[in-house]
């Protein structure tokens, strides 16, 4: 029992958050209410958690050494000898297969996009997380390509300003992680991730004042874009908008003056504001997109 628990711990579940950003093409593309859409977008999503699943495990082997000398990693399955390397290795093979038998269903153009986050995650793994900055632009691209992939997955347009905001929204995540990373590891920083040695708390600060800053104005002009309203037939989005900056000042007080962000998904299920700020945010703009089509469904 407590090995498969120890194996279940290596999937790294509670990640899977980020991949909610599938359905984000289903809700702001208008199709919420087309089951057959919900369907693909479902299999795009659990075909992204089991190919991120697999990339972590992936992760965890190459960087075992490193993360047992993490004082949070090293409690990890693997690092702890938990979970022995051939099983990681098996595991993180079944996890990549079956996330591309879901793809593949999904049609040739998905399965591009797919590969293309498997390529960054695993090239991040073996290369970019040593390259200053060019480590949180690859990890915030993983973010992009699980935007699009949902677009895709149902055939849909998806906003260009959308998917700018969405690069922003990661590079702010991920600047987050490298700034708290600092923090907990002081001068073992560079011994466990050698690029952190080119960045300093000081100038982290900076730029993530800047990514929160872009992620606030491209979500705000794409809630007033021209072909957004024609294509949604509402110009109300910007409703949304206070919750949109309640959470980012939230998370960046989190990450400034807390401390937090090591690990941004356990972050964004644990501090309970932002929980409800997320919630009232899908539900603001959900009413606002799909309120007179539940109305009249239910007058029907």
């Amino acid at each position: 029992m407590k090995s498969i628990v120890a194996l279940i711990k290596t999937l790294r579940i509670y990640q899977w958050t980020k991949n909610f950003l599938v359905f984000a093409a289903l809700i702001f593309a208008g199709e919420l209410m087309n089951l057959e859409a919900i369907q693909l977008s479902i299999i795009a999503f659990f075909s992204f958690c089991f190919s991120a699943s697999s990339a972590y495990i992936l992760n965890d082997i190459i960087d075992i050494e490193k993360d047992r000398l993490h004082p949070e990693k090293s409690r990890r399955p693997i690092p702890s000898g938990e979970v022995s390397i051939p099983m990681a290795s098996f595991l993180t093979t079944a996890l990549a297969v079956v996330s591309l038998a879901l793809g593949y269903t999904l049609g040739i153009k998905f399965i591009a996009i797919l590969l293309v986050y498997v390529f960054l995650t695993v090239s991040y793994s073996l290369l970019w997380k040593k390259f200053f900055l060019v480590d949180v632009l690859v990890l915030a691209m993983g973010f992009v390509t699980r935007a699009t992939a949902g677009a895709v997955a149902i055939n849909v347009i998806f906003s260009h300003w959308l998917i700018v905001c969405t690069l922003f929204l990661a590079l702010f995540l991920g600047l987050g992680k490298r700034r708290s990373e600092l923090l907990l590891l002081k001068e073992d920083a560079e011994n466990h991730r050698s690029v952190l040695v080119f960045y300093t708390i000081e100038y982290l600060d900076q730029l993530l004042l800047i990514v929160s800053g872009g992620a606030l104005i491209t979500f705000t002009i794409y809630t007033c874009s021209p072909e957004v309203i024609v294509r949604l037939h509402t110009d109300k989005l910007y409703l949304s908008l206070p919750f949109v900056i309640y959470g980012l000042f939230r998370y960046l007080y989190l990450v400034r003056y807390q401390g937090e962000g090591s690990d941004p998904s356990k972050l964004l299920l644990s501090d309970k504001p932002i929980v409800l700020c997320v919630i009232l945010w899908a539900l603001t703009n959900i009413g606002i997109i799909y309120g007179e089509k539940i109305f009249f469904s239910f007058h029907l």
